[in-house]
Formats: structure tokens, sequence, C-alpha cells
């Protein structure tokens, strides 16, 4: 997730870093990572197996996506407090718990609970795992190695997860997937417990607990109400007080941060119009990515009941040309300003995204997918690159670290709203039409008040689940042109987030940033 370098001050001695703390480090963001990405090749297989209906399926993804975005931060304060080799050997360990507890669940809530656990995990081996080859190296030529050696661990986890995904759900059981994480984790825990050395900076750094508990609670709030609208009514009490406490809380949060001495996210950096715009650009458009992630996953496995191994060759172009285009990223930051990198990202990303959009929803050929998906995982791969070093660029060298860490920050929160946003939106879309739809068609009015009753309770999802010898499935192919139209919505939305990004970032960014290619090579 986060490839920024983090802030730290100097370390207590000059050791160099030794290989078991980078093996250890590198294991660990692997593993991280593909607990973050697997799930979305699973999602037709859980809508099967454990039957989730409204939002439920979103909840899967984001239970594990909110600890990241709302706990890296705090767990990168820990590290530099308390010893970075505790929270590396826990964060691993924490993993391992929530990825059996994923594996044995027995319904979506337990799924949930596991999923949080891993999510927790994660949190703390993202900054943990790139402080400590920080902490290291005490050379900017050394630095840089391993920090690119890290995000290549890093982007294998995101290639390696949809192949475990397809593998072990189209052989085997969605459960085997966490199983193999699962132990991949136990694994890391014990090297990194055997290999690692200790790190820490402790001098003027401090808990923020005040940001973290605002920022906590208004996330959360926030999440709830955008996952639920759609199932229990945007007007409905819960719904309505989520969106209130979520203004109250992060409302609280710019008042903790303003008096803190060491605050969560340093405000006083989005006075400088590059980076805010910068943070704006990141934040909307990783919520169009990953929206375009959540809406493939829907598409292919709940909605056309394809098989994970087919699903996953679809993460495949999604994630897993990040890996394979790093040397290429790496030459153009080297001899273009990082914000046409990251304006051309987002905008092979819009163009990706607007042409899955017009894909029919009876179209399962994988082939049809390969150009948008193409597209949108190159502008990825160029977008996730660059956006940290257009942050960066903008600011004192003095407060680079932080601005990285507020734009990684900011980066995962767009990671987590992408799911809820955009399944909003879809489910909305999905639930109207089939409504419609399904009052205005020719079927016996056995079978309407049938699938109506499950679409109550269920949604379109639910109805397409039913077996078609039941009354209700026979509305299915109903509720699947419903399910096709609200998706299609969901690309468009991501591609509308995508082509904000870039305009955003030519727009008003031109003259902000570096612009000679000396100056970003600099």
């Amino acid at each position: 997730m986060s490839l920024s370098t983090p802030r730290l001050t100097a370390p207590a001695d000059r050791r160099s870093l030794n290989v078991g703390t980078l093996v250890a480090a590198c294991l660990t963001v692997c593993i991280a990572q593909i607990g973050i990405a697997i799930p979305a090749t699973l999602n037709g297989l859980f809508q099967e197996d454990l039957h989730p209906v409204g939002s439920q399926l979103t909840w899967i993804s984001d239970t594990f996506l909110l600890p990241v975005a709302v706990l890296e931060l705090t767990f990168g304060v820990l590290g530099d407090l308390y010893g970075r080799k505790h929270l590396l050997v826990g964060g691993a360990g924490l993993m391992a718990v929530g990825e059996t507890v994923s594996a044995s669940a027995t319904g979506v809530h337990m799924l949930w609970a596991g999923q949080i656990l891993s999510g927790l995990g994660a949190a703390a081996l993202f900054p943990t795992s790139l402080a400590m080859l920080a902490a290291g190296t005490h050379t900017h030529k050394a630095r840089s190695k391993v920090i690119a050696v890290w995000a290549a661990f890093l982007s294998t986890g995101g290639f390696l997860a949809p192949l475990l995904g397809g593998l072990t759900g189209n052989y085997g059981s969605w459960r085997w997937s966490f199983v193999v994480v699962a132990v991949a984790a136990a694994v890391g825990a014990v090297l990194s417990q055997l290999l690692a050395e200790n790190s820490s900076a402790p001098e003027g750094r401090s808990l923020d607990v005040a940001g973290q508990i605002t920022i906590g609670l208004g996330l959360v709030a926030l999440l709830y109400a955008v996952i639920q609208g759609p199932s229990d009514g945007w007007a409905a009490p819960t719904v309505v007080g989520g969106f209130v406490l979520a203004a109250v809380c992060l409302a609280l949060f710019v008042l903790a941060e303003r008096r803190a001495t060491s605050p969560l996210l340093r405000l006083d950096l989005f006075a400088n119009r590059g980076f805010a715009v910068a943070s704006v650009a990141a934040l909307v458009g990783m919520l169009g990515f990953l929206g375009t992630c959540y809406t493939t996953s829907i598409r292919l496995g709940p909605v056309q009941h394809q098989s994970p191994l087919r699903t996953s060759v679809a993460f495949l172009l999604l994630n897993g040309l990040t890996l394979l285009l790093i040397p290429v990223t790496a030459w153009l930051l080297r001899r273009w300003p990082p914000r046409w990198v990251l304006s051309s990202g987002f905008l092979l990303m819009a163009v990706g995204d607007f042409l899955a959009a017009e894909l029919p929803i009876g179209q399962t050929s994988l082939v049809s997918l390969v150009l948008p998906l193409g597209l949108v995982g190159v502008g990825f791969a160029l977008a996730v690159s660059s956006i940290t070093a257009t942050a960066v660029n903008t600011v004192p060298v003095h407060l680079a670290g932080m601005a990285s860490a507020t734009t990684s920050l900011l980066r995962d929160l767009g990671f987590t709203l992408g799911p809820a946003v955009v399944g909003a939106v879809a489910l909305s879309r999905a639930a109207d039409s089939f409504t419609t739809d399904l009052a205005s068609s020719t079927l016996p009015e056995t079978v309407k008040t049938a699938a109506a009753q499950v679409a109550a309770e269920g949604g379109p999802l639910a109805v397409n689940a039913q077996p078609p010898t039941t009354p209700a499935g026979h509305a299915a192919s109903i509720a699947v042109q419903a399910l096709g139209h609200g998706y299609a919505v969901g690309y468009v939305i991501c591609g509308a987030a995508a082509l904000f990004s870039c305009l955003l970032t030519v727009a008003v960014m031109r003259g902000s940033g570096n612009e000679s290619t000396e100056e970003a090579t600099a």
C-alpha cells in the first residue's frame, strides 16, 4: 500500500542493514499485500457459500481496509517509540490469527471478524517494515535501493494474490486461500523474531490519542453510512446518524490536530497548493482504482458466476502490471516531472473505466476485458508510483517525510472508500432498476412476489443467487440485467474519479511542481 519513506529521526546507532531484517521486512509486506488483495477474487464464492445479503459483501473488503487506513500512521509512531521488531512480529502473528478465523468462518460475521484482525496486523506491517529498512540505511542511494526492493515485494503481493485466490478457489475452497496466507504470516512472524534487528526512534515522537480516536470514529461512521445507505435507506436514522457523527468527529479531528504537539496529520501542509492538490488527487484517484477492482470482482463473480481462476486473470491485469512496469515507471520518473506521470496514469485509468462501462453484462469473454482493464492496470502502475513523488516535490525538504506519510494515509483512505462508494451507488441503481423491470415483466405473479421478497431482503444479488428451479430464480435474468446496469454506473464513477484527478493535477498544479527534467531527477 504505502510506497513512501517514513518520517524518521536519527537512529540510535549507525549499524548497517542486515540481510535478516531485509528478508523479514520484504516477506511481511508481501504477505500483508496478499491479505488485502485476495478477497476480491473470491466474492463469487462468498456469495454462494455464505449468502451475504445487501451490503454485507462490501463489508468483507472494507473490514480489512479500514484498520489499515485508520491505524497505519499510529502503528508507525508505536514502532518508533517501543521498537519496530515487536510490531513486525506482532503484526504478522495477528494476521496469522485473523486469516485462520477467516478460513474457519461459518458465516459472514465471523469472516468480518477475521478480516478485522488481519487488517490490524497489516496496519502494523506496512509502516513498520518500511521504517526498519529506512532506519538501517544511512545514505540516500542505499535507502533508495532498499525501498525499491521493498516496493517490488509489495507489488509481488498484489501479483500473487489473484493467482492464489484463483487456484485455491477453483481447485479447492476459498478457505484454503486464507489458510495459505495464515501459514505464510506465521512463517513471517517466526522469521522476523529470528532474523530482524530491532530499531526505534523515540526522539520527538508521541501518540496523538485525540487525533486517532476522532479520525477512527469519523471514518467508521462515514463508511457505515455510505455502505448501509442502499439497504437500510438513506433516510434511516442509523444512516443519517452515521453521516452526522462522521461530520462531528472529523471536525473534532481538525481541532485536535491544530492543538497536538505531535499531530497525526500536519494540517499546515495543505496550505501548500501543490501538496493539497496532489493529496486530493491521491484520495479520489485511488478511490476510483479500488472501486474498479471491486466492480470487476462483483461483475465476474456474484453476477456472471465465473470461476475464481477466470476472475484472477482480470486481477492480474489490474494489479500484476505494477510489478512488471517498475523499470518503466522508474525511468519515466527520472526523466519527466512526476505530476505528468501521475496525470497520464489517471487518464489511462479513466479511459479504461469508461470502456469497461460499455461492456454488456452478457459478455463473459475474458478477451473483452483485456483492453479496458489493461489500461486501468497500466494507469494505476504509473499513478501509484508517482503520487508520493508528486506530493513530496511540492514541499520543503525538511517536510518530505511527513508529506509522504500524509499522502500514504490519504491514498489508503481512497482505497477504503472505493468499494464503499461504488458499492453503494451500484446497489442502489441495481435495486431501482430491478424493481421497475420486474413490475413491467410478463412473469407470473407468483414469481414476481417471490422475487420481490428475496430482493427486499438481499437485493438483486440475492435473486441472482437463487437456484433456477425456485420461483425467485425465474427472475434471475432480470436481476442480472439490473446488476449489469448498476455496476456499469460503478465503472463510470471510477472513470470520473480518475478523470477528475487527472484534470486537477494538470490544471491546478501548473507551475507548483518541478517542471524541468533536471529538477524532477534531483
